[in-house]
């Protein structure tokens, strides 16, 4: 336990409204926009753009918010799960919200909300948008949870509703289908207002769904176009992009034409300026005992696949820290390093949810380089272990294995 007060109110409170609700998840706004109209936090005064989308969601809205503070703008910006400290998802102009302002936050929600029970989620996305109206923020950027229709942050009408892409994942929840998922996410939408969607491949509901919500579309690949030499947006400008852009050159185009629809007209230097923005745990490059390694969030098969084509190219072999969660396509993701030249370091994070490395293990074909370690640390000292110069360490599978192996380096 900290000597912090304030440290050790936020990990009180924390604890205790991790335990209020029978569930983590329960998708649904009846109760959760009781509570924002007793707090006033169902509209905010200024522009909002909420973010949905299997994949690209951070990276997407950490470039919005730099492109949008290099025009001066106030962001507010609210994103989930966290690595390190529970503040890293709650963004406010100066800074991530401190622990008193947290708490302080906290105790307005647990006073509004009575006798209506709150997941975890949902009340922490109640005590942002209630930092967020004192912050004198001139732009509030939000990310979903989990799908959109449903999603706690829903509660809030965005001015321009951004889909990053769409993908199967978490289908017990969304659907087994892209047009399915799509539906759930694209529930963010909202009457007259832009609907972005980042993806060029687009499920073949998309305009059907624009359609139904009488969103204004502006999909990637007719309204706004990616090519090699950049973006050009659906108002007909066209922003010169870098060759290699370190969080994606097409979350990028998304961002600027997001921000565009918002009223933030961003420009080529902008574009340049933010090539080497990084995020935690987004192909993540970090020199580590002398190893180069990568650290990547990625829990899907098309995120691990994504992570693997923006890494360099590797000389020598790659050690593989690789941590998953149980309902997730582990086979498939293994699949994708079928005929390279590679070594397994398997564990399981600590979290009731993961795989046990005895899973992972049975996925590998049968003559395959691996060893098991009883946490992600031990795993990622094995594989350091065993890297030569020129090899790459590659440490992925969720955001809990990421977190872990980071430990105390992270920041």
């Amino acid at each position: 336990m900290t000597d912090d007060p304030a440290a050790s109110a936020l990990a009180a409170w924390l604890e205790r409204i991790e335990a209020m609700h029978p569930t983590e998840i329960e998708l649904g706004l009846e109760r959760i926009r009781q509570v924002a109209s007793r707090l006033g936090v169902s509209t905010m005064p200024v522009p909002v753009i909420t973010v949905a989308g299997t994949n690209g969601k951070g990276s997407t809205l950490r470039l919005m918010q730099v492109l949008a503070e290099r025009h001066g703008r106030r962001v507010c910006l609210y994103t989930s799960p966290h690595l390190h400290r529970f503040n890293e998802r709650v963004r406010l102009p100066d800074g991530l919200a401190s622990d008193q302002q947290l708490c302080e936050a906290f105790e307005q929600v647990e006073q509004a909300r009575q006798d209506i029970s709150l997941t975890y989620f949902e009340f922490s996305t109640l005590a942002a948008l209630w930092l967020f109206r004192q912050s004198g923020a001139d732009l509030v950027l939000l990310e979903v949870g989990l799908g959109g229709r449903l999603d706690a942050v829903n509660i809030v009408d965005p001015d321009v509703a951004v889909v990053t892409s769409v993908g199967l994942d978490h289908q017990d929840w969304l659907g087994e289908t892209r047009e399915a998922i799509a539906g759930e996410k694209c529930g963010i939408a909202r009457s007259g207002k832009p609907l972005v969607f980042g993806e060029a491949d687009w499920p073949q509901n998309l305009p059907e769904l624009a359609g139904q919500y009488a969103a204004v579309p502006v999909f990637a690949g007719r309204d706004f176009r990616l090519a090699q030499q950049g973006v050009t947006l659906c108002d007909g400008r066209d922003l010169a992009f870098p060759d290699r852009v370190v969080l994606g050159r097409d979350n990028l185009a998304t961002a600027c034409q997001a921000l565009s629809l918002a009223g933030v007209q961003v420009d080529t230097a902008d574009c340049q300026a933010v090539a080497e923005v990084t995020l935690f745990g987004r192909c993540e490059f970090r020199q580590v005992q002398g190893r180069a390694c990568w650290f990547d969030v990625g829990h899907n098969l098309p995120a691990v696949a994504r992570f693997l084509q923006m890494l360099p190219p590797c000389e020598g072999a790659r050690h593989l820290v690789f941590g998953m969660m149980a309902d997730k396509p582990i086979d498939d993701v293994v699949a994708l390093f079928t005929g390279q030249p590679v070594s397994w370091h398997l564990a399981a994070p600590a979290i009731a949810r993961a795989a046990p490395a005895t899973r992972l293990a049975a996925a590998l074909p049968e003559q395959a380089s691996c060893r098991q370690y009883a946490s992600v640390r031990e795993a990622l000292q094995g594989a350091l272990n065993a890297a030569q110069a020129d090899d790459q360490v590659l440490i992925f599978g969720s955001f809990y294995t990421v977190a872990e192996a980071r430990g105390e380096q992270g920041g």
